[in-house]
């Protein structure tokens, strides 16, 4: 800080009008770089709910290893937590956390034993919207869509 004209010792800072300026270009900034981004958003957590799926099926994988079967559409997936009742050489959890992950949208993933697609089971996320079917991030995910095949 400086000495005045009067020897008082003057405060340096931004006016009002700096600090507007400021926010207008940070503003405008935003505007043009959130419209780029938010289609990467919605990949990213269609990524993520492709990698849970492959996560909650080998864990399913497990379960059958230890038990013999895969757990039935009743005990769902809460039984990679959970040992069921008739689950006599159940050796869990398989997943970690007292609950199974949610997917990306925050809804549970769909079970299904037997499954429907010509394998074992179904394990699948409604999407973005929540309803079968869909296009781009509204699309189902599941994994008779995996790239291995699924199970």
């Amino acid at each position: 800080m400086s000495a005045g004209k009067n020897g008082k010792k003057r405060q340096r800072g931004f006016t009002l009008i700096e600090l507007l300026v400021v926010l207008v270009i940070l503003t405008l900034v935003a505007g043009l770089v959130a419209p780029r981004l938010i289609p990467f958003i919605g990949g990213a957590k269609q990524d993520a709910a492709r990698l849970q799926i492959r996560r909650l099926g080998n864990a399913l994988d497990l379960y059958r290893l230890d038990t013999g079967r895969y757990p039935s559409s009743k005990e769902g997936l809460a039984a990679l937590v959970e040992k069921p009742d008739d689950a006599g050489r159940w050796n869990g959890p398989y997943i970690q956390g007292k609950q199974v992950p949610a997917d990306p949208w925050g809804r549970p993933y769909n079970y299904r034993y037997p499954g429907r697609h010509g394998l074992d089971y179904d394990l699948f996320s409604l999407g973005a919207d929540g309803r079968e079917g869909g296009e781009g991030e509204d699309a189902d995910i599941a994994n008779w869509q995996n790239d291995d095949g699924g199970r």
